[in-house]
């Protein structure tokens, strides 16, 4: 029988981020991490087994407080049963984006549970170890065809390929320092689920290829920091102009971007958030202020978020 689990500390708070999935071409394929937006949790252990949720900020009354039905309640329990826990752990949960933003918000509630947790062992695990209960999380709102990008990049920081989802297999990209994302969030809410339904089937012959094509450039652009060739390689010509429709002005703040001088343009994850790479802090900043320009005059309110690439992903608080 599997004895127990020590504990180095009894209450922790962790952090994990925000996340950008679908990167340009690479759909399901690519992610990678920012440094905000992102989730907290705040995690203390209790004789009591399970896992109980004190308190949920942020998004109230939106989330469910059985920890069977919340994303990071599901990873805590699949991780404490396969520690064979003689412990239960209560959680506060405090929401820093909003659900159906296309950020990776589930993802990182997942992460941050099972990160928290894993930093209370006195023998933790390694990432890839935790990776399956972070995954347990998010078929709780994306079913058993769960995709990866957004919780491998939340997990693992950088930015990543899914090479598999069955064998799993995440691949790291070194991209280059000089990338900087600018997402522009309008505060309307559009449901993987949804957005997902959209999606064509069959892609005919000549689609394929071209896509084919613009994702192998995509990566060699960011092996050689090869901003010219990311930026041929960026459009997604089967997923994004199905989708596009549902995000308000999507062309126009695209047209913005690319005319402000971004590397590339498309919709983050889901959307409704729409992102946009620049090679500069200062590009950046110039970028995401045309983004959210192009939509000042309609009645959203509009989030707008400048991030380095995360190479870390998740962290420890306190």
């Amino acid at each position: 029988m599997t004895t127990a689990p020590q504990l180095s500390r009894t209450q922790i708070r962790a952090f994990a981020p925000a996340t950008v999935a679908n990167v340009g071409s690479g759909f399901d394929v690519f992610g990678f991490a920012l440094h905000q937006p992102g989730d907290e949790v705040f995690l203390k252990i209790t004789p009591r087994p399970g896992v109980t949720i004190t308190r949920i900020t942020g998004d109230e009354g939106k989330l469910p407080v059985d920890p069977t039905k919340n994303t990071a309640g599901v990873s805590l329990l699949a991780m404490l049963d396969k520690l064979n826990a003689d412990f239960g752990i209560e959680m506060e949960l405090h929401k820093k984006m909003a659900i159906g933003s296309g950020l990776g918000s589930s993802a990182a509630s997942s992460v941050a549970g099972v990160f928290g947790l894993n930093a209370m062992l006195r023998h933790p695990m390694t990432k890839d170890e935790l990776l399956p209960f972070a995954i347990a999380g998010e078929k709780i709102t994306s079913g058993e065809s769960v995709h990866l990008d957004n919780i491998a990049a939340c997990l693992y920081g950088g930015f990543i390929l899914v090479r598999s989802r069955q064998p799993i297999d995440i691949v790291s990209i070194p991209a280059p320092r000089q990338l900087v994302c600018a997402v522009l969030h309008p505060q309307i809410e559009i449901r993987t689920e949804l957005s997902r339904k959209m999606l064509l089937q069959h892609v005919p012959l000549q689609k394929a290829v071209t896509q084919w094509g613009n994702v192998a450039g995509t990566v060699c652009a960011l092996f050689n920091g090869d901003f010219e060739l990311l930026k041929r390689s960026f459009e997604d010509v089967v997923v994004t102009p199905d989708r596009a429709i549902l995000i308000p002005r999507y062309d126009a703040v695209r047209d913005a971007a690319l005319a402000a001088g971004a590397i590339g343009c498309s919709i983050s994850g889901s959307g409704p958030s729409i992102f946009a790479l620049s090679d500069s802090l200062a590009g950046a900043e110039s970028v995401g202020q045309a983004m959210k320009r192009s939509l000042s005059d309609l009645n959203i309110q509009l989030d707008l978020y400048i991030s380095e690439i995360n190479r870390e992903g998740p962290k420890i608080l306190e």
